[in-house]
């Protein structure tokens, strides 16, 4: 079966899925509306600027991510309810896990539009601007929240997901760095035989 009639159908099945009865229908929207944004741009890019199958399968993980934090809400994932319960913790914390995607998966793709567009040479300042770009990008998604807070009121409390945590946003940009960290350590072997392969079919292409 072709890879992308397999992503497509994942990507609606959960899609549809998480659509169905959620915790609260405003809290779904927002949370969802990323994966929602992204499905056209990937679509409309996917001859001009195909990426490697790692980048479409991490946007993939994501989308699954946000649309099962929107179908219970970031504060009340049944498993991460467990994993709390078996800690003797108060707090679901699957807002972290999507938060430390929200770094590891937006560096890969930062790390494949650098580099294929030669905005910056592999090494260390590639690392650094990467590790900018991922904590730029998960600052602004706090602003986002915190407008939707001010626009909306009580309604986004659970699209904030902050569990009376003081320290939530800091702490949710904190995880977005460390998820792009570990992403350059654990991707680039990787993502570079991936990146070779794509430009010998665009060469041939060519």
């Amino acid at each position: 079966m072709n890879k992308s009639i397999i992503w497509l159908t994942i990507f609606f099945c959960v899609l549809i899925w998480s659509g169905i009865e959620p915790k609260d229908n405003f809290t779904w929207f927002l949370e969802v509306a990323p994966a929602l944004i992204a499905l056209p741009i990937l679509f409309f890019t996917r001859k001009r600027f195909p990426l490697t199958a790692l980048a479409y399968g991490l946007i993939l993980i994501h989308a699954v991510i946000l649309m099962v934090g929107g179908h219970y809400t970031y504060a009340e994932v049944p498993l991460f309810d467990w994993i709390a319960d078996l800690m003797g913790s108060d707090r679901n914390n699957y807002d972290k896990l999507g938060h430390f995607a929200q770094g590891f998966i937006p560096a890969l793709l930062a790390r494949e539009v650098f580099l294929r567009l030669e905005v910056v040479k592999p090494g260390a300042w590639c690392n650094f601007l990467i590790c900018c770009f991922a904590l730029g990008f998960s600052a602004f998604y706090e602003l986002i929240e915190w407008w939707v807070a001010l626009f909306s009121g009580e309604d986004a409390e659970s699209f904030l997901g902050t569990q009376g945590y003081v320290w939530d946003t800091q702490s949710d940009m904190a995880m977005a760095l460390l998820g792009a960290v570990v992403s350059l350590i654990l991707l680039p072997r990787w993502h570079d035989r991936l990146l070779a392969s794509l430009k010998k079919v665009e060469g041939s292409r060519g």
